[in-house]
């Protein structure tokens, strides 16, 4: 400092010393953000800083007191009225501790040189920031050519001495970084140029990641990576806690954690609780990791030490090893009640009653064991292999069993034995019920014959000794090798039987019994007999000289043959009587399929030879001239879709949807074109889209249906969203579901039901419509329809169907309860974001969508017991019509919601206190957005409180009312710190 400027260093002293006073804290008091480590900072150094001035004269360390009259160590240089200056201030070394990226935070005051009177015009108000890294923490000179600048510094604002008098001096701060670095540390260094400077503060620091716990995984302190680049970090899973998915976050440049990946979840026995595992609590239980919190154990167990991953049963009670450990301990059954059995010649048929305790289980299932006794009843032996058993001997579902091939006119014990899953576990003997039976005679038959070229007359002997007299014969026959293909049983109460319309010079077998009183004989021996080329009479027994010709071929099945039918199952049996008797007309009406005067059975179009025939059956032809198109209003996968008007000759004009087949169509797109048309005529129901014709005479060709002015119901919802009361959406429910309890009726199942295929009239009328991947039931009510390809909408579509493309009325319901989730949210889109995979996955583990936000409860669980697993745990349609009609009429049960138990269960608790994003979007029941606003990088509960509408749109937060509650909530947020409002 020159000695002959006097009044220049004392002005800039004294102003420094009014600056630290005033501008700046003590150090004790500056804070610094969680996600910065400093390395360096001048104001908290205990001592002298020591940095190292060259030349001596230029940078000078000066001590000054701060607010709490703390020294605060500093340096100035104000070497002004000396041309070519070059004074450099080198730091002590700095040891990087690992991190690439380092930041300098300097803050200075600066002297205008305007302000200065009389000096040079080389006086600076810049200075220079260098650095130079090295392994070595001693080195006492560095070349100036091996420092590498970081930046040229300028002030935003300098002072006078005006200003100091005036009291307004500010501090400039500039923050300068350094990027890959690799050496053990660095040195850092300032060059001044003949600049009037105090540089009141160095900071030296690098910022990290701090740790944090997120989905039960703990992210370490992560130094952020050079340059921009992210780090990626790996989580360890908390205490008692295990990886579901690897848990990974990235750390980035600025210091914060983005787009966290996969979780950890709580071992069995441990549930979470804010963001850690805790030990089940005696009695319940955690039997998988994948489950999220600890259950109560079922009925007839129980748990007495914490951390339990299953429960014991209660003695007498047991699991099978198959069995959900959330399911009740359940024992083996009684024994089977009601035996009955009825014998036929060799043949018993045994039934029984279930019994009447199944152990609290459903896979009741029976053993048979037969056994022959002697005429004294005395001494009993297993019957052997030689006796058949249909359907089978063990493991029998159903409680009825057909008992063949025993021996005619003996006595035979059977013992009926329940079991189920559990009766292997039990030590108990099982429950059993016996039933003895005894056999009848066997009636033995000897054939004779004669023959023509397309006819075969059989004559034969009453049979020895038969047990009572014989009430008719039995002749069964089929041609040579054909067996198992087509045989015909015929009947007839004489001795002989002429058997018509044969095939010439061909081969037949033929086999007789009789049936006495006491039940069925057995065949006689077989004979193949060959019809003649030409007319031949060739009679086996001259003394026969009636012979009575029963031939009218058997259309009839009748069910009192129904056991010899079975045994054969899969073959043709033909009767042949002059009259049915009263009691096989019975057995026949009982076990069909009874159709009801004026009901209807739907008839898939394709059962048609001639698909126009089809159209003619069910769709009526309309003059392209009554029709009046007025507007496109979409388009379909055939061509577009226009609204118009549609005038009958002696009917009032009226609105119409029509769809127009497209040029160039192929005659397989006509026919699935109008293959629709075809199936929606033969439907007539208020919730079903009406079909008013077809034009097919001439192009295009055309569907003509009822027009539904409000369109899809989902595009509907969305622009009504929140403009329904709960009483007008369970109205649309109770038509969706009386549309499709009609279509079930009709053993028709849809396939494809979906907000989106529903359309809405003026009325809010509600319709079931688009019946393209609509496939029909087969006469059993519980057969499915296989498909054989083509794509499946996920979303709505049954785990069964998914798995084995297998539909029944039964998916339909679980598309229902889909669409009940669509109507009460408004159109929302099922799962979410969720893909097609995790939609799967995630119902095989036994996840289903929550209830919506204003959800009543008695809605929540009827969508519930429509995805139920089991398809037979379903309701049916007419079970979910009952239930919303008692929901209407009764509007009270639709007053509790499911989504305001929390606030019900403590109403002095009105606000829930949250720390992390996900909470806070858990308590407001916004849960399933919580990826989203991770990927946005939204993880701090500080990060939303500036979210906006549109950003929120962006994220895929496009429901208005969604938004709302969220922006609420953030304003909650803002004013209320932690606290929100659920």
């Amino acid at each position: 400092m020159a000695p002959f400027f006097p009044w220049i260093y004392p002005s800039l002293f004294f102003s420094s010393l009014f600056i630290f006073h005033e501008l700046v804290p003590s150090a004790a008091l500056r804070n610094y953000p969680e996600n910065e480590v400093t390395l360096l900072d001048s104001m908290s150094a205990p001592g002298d800083l020591e940095w190292l001035a060259y030349p001596a004269e230029g940078w000078e360390e000066i001590s000054v007191m701060d607010e709490r009259n703390t020294p605060m160590r500093t340096y100035q240089v104000c070497n002004v009225m000396e041309a070519n200056q070059n004074n450099w201030l080198r730091t002590r070394h700095i040891r990087r501790e690992g991190a690439q990226r380092v930041y300098i935070e300097i803050k200075f005051t600066l002297r205008d040189c305007n302000s200065l009177p009389g000096v040079p015009g080389t006086c600076k108000e810049t200075f220079n920031m260098f650095y130079h890294e090295s392994n070595n923490a001693n080195l006492w000179f560095i070349k100036e050519s091996q420092y590498v600048k970081i930046d040229t510094i300028a002030a935003d604002e300098s002072f006078t001495q005006v200003d100091v008098g005036d009291r307004v001096m500010k501090l400039n701060t500039e923050v300068r970084d350094i990027s890959n670095l690799s050496k053990t540390g660095f040195y850092l260094a300032f060059q001044d140029l003949g600049a009037c400077i105090a540089l009141v503060s160095v900071r030296i620091f690098y910022k990290k990641c701090p740790l944090t716990v997120l989905n039960l995984a703990t992210f370490p302190d992560t130094i952020t990576g050079g340059d921009s680049a992210l780090v990626e970090v790996q989580g360890a899973c908390v205490n008692a806690s295990e990886e579901h998915e690897t848990p990974r976050m990235y750390c980035s440049a600025d210091g914060g954690w983005l787009v966290p990946i996969g979780r950890c979840v709580c071992k069995p026995g441990y549930e979470e609780h804010k963001g850690v595992c805790q030990p089940c609590r005696p009695g319940s239980y955690k039997a998988s990791a994948t489950d999220a919190y600890c259950s109560k154990c079922p009925p007839h167990s129980s748990s007495h030490q914490e951390k339990a991953s299953e429960c014991v049963c209660e003695p007498g009670f047991y699991l099978a090893e198959s069995d959900p450990r959330s399911m009740a301990c359940t024992r083996p059954p009684s024994a089977p009640r009601n035996p009955i059995s009825s014998v036929n010649e060799t043949c018993v048929t045994l039934e029984w009653s279930p019994p009447s305790d199944t152990g609290g289980r459903g896979d009741v299932t029976y053993n048979l064991f037969c056994r022959k006794c002697s005429g004294d009843g005395r001494k009993c032996v297993p019957c052997g292999s030689a006796v058949h058993f249909v359907p089978r001997q063990f493991g029998v579902a159903v409680a009825a069993v057909l008992v063949t091939d025993l021996q005619p006119h003996s006595n035979y014990s059977f013992t009926v034995e329940s079991q189920n899953g559990v009766s292997d576990l039990s030590p108990s003997p099982r429950g059993e019920v016996t039933v003895n039976v005894t056999t009848s005679q066997t009636v033995s038959v000897v054939l004779k014959e004669r023959r023509s070229k397309d006819s075969v007359t059989l004559a034969w002997q009453e049979p020895d000794r038969p047990s009572g007299g014989v009430v008719e014969y039995e002749v069964i026959y089929y041609e040579k090798n054909q067996r198992e293909q087509n045989y015909t049983v015929l009947k007839t109460r004489s001795h002989m039987m002429t058997v018509d319309g044969l095939k010439p010079g061909t081969t037949y077998v033929f086999r007789v019994r009789a049936r006495t009183e006491g039940g069925y004989g057995t065949y006689g021996g077989e004979i193949e007999l060959e019809t003649s080329h030409e007319d031949i009479l060739a009679i086996g027994d001259p003394n026969q000289v009636t012979i009575l010709v029963v031939s009218i071929a058997g259309g009839i099945v009748l069910l009192i043959f129904l056991v010899a039918c079975f045994v054969v199952s899969g073959r043709h049996c033909g009767y042949i009587k002059a009259k049915q008797d009263p009691d096989e007309e019975k057995m026949q009406f009982q076990h069909g399929r009874v159709k009801l005067p004026g009901s209807r059975t739907y008839i898939h179009p394709h059962t048609y030879e001639d698909p126009n025939q089809a159209i003619r059956d069910f769709a009526k032809e309309i003059d392209a001239s009554s029709i009046r198109i007025e507007r496109v209003i979409g388009a379909g996968e055939f061509g577009e879709v226009c609204s118009g008007r549609l005038r009958l000759q002696g009917k009032r004009e009226i609105y119409v949807a029509i769809k127009s087949l497209k040029a160039g169509y192929s005659d397989k797109q006509r026919r699935d074109f109008l293959s629709e048309a075809s199936i929606m005529g033969q439907f007539d129901h208020p919730n079903i889209i009406r079909l008013e014709g077809v034009v097919t005479r001439c192009k295009p060709v055309m569907i003509i249906t009822e027009f539904m002015e409000n369109g899809s119901l989902d595009t509907f919802l969305k622009k009504h969203d929140g403009q329904f009361t709960v009483i007008q959406l369970v109205g649309m429910l109770r038509g969706i579901a009386s549309g499709m309890k009609y279509l079930s009726d009709m053993g028709y199942v849809h396939r494809d039901l979906a907000a989106r295929n529903i359309l809405v009239n003026s009325n809010l009328v509600c319709k079931v419509s688009d019946f393209g991947l609509s496939r029909v039931l087969e006469d059993d009510p519980e057969a499915a329809y296989t498909t054989r390809g083509g794509k499946i909408p996920i979303r709505w579509t049954s785990p069964e169907a998914i798995a084995y493309r297998k539909f029944t009325s039964a998916s339909d319901v679980w598309s229902y309860g889909i669409v009940m989730w669509e109507v009460v949210s408004y159109g929302e889109r099922p799962y979410w974001e969720m893909s097609n995979q995790d939609v799967i996955k995630a119902i095989d583990e036994g996840y289903r969508l929550p209830a919506p936000m204003d959800c009543p409860v008695v809605l929540h669980q009827l969508m519930l017991s429509c995805w139920e697993k089991s398809r037979s745990d379903r309701p049916k349609f007419d079970i979910i019509v009952t239930t919303l009609d008692k929901l209407i009429r009764n509007p009270a049960s639709l007053r509790e919601l499911a989504n305001s138990s929390v606030c019900r269960q403590d109403p002095t608790t009105p606000e829930v206190s949250v720390t992390t994003v996900e909470e806070w979007l858990e308590a407001i029941k916004m849960g399933q957005y919580k990826e989203s606003f991770s990927s946005a990088g939204y993880v701090t509960l500080d990060s939303v409180l500036y979210i906006s509408a549109s950003e929120l749109g962006k994220m895929g937060v496009t429901l208005a009312g969604h938004q709302k509650k969220i922006l609420s909530s953030v304003q909650s947020l803002s004013t209320q710190g932690t606290q929100v409002q659920v």
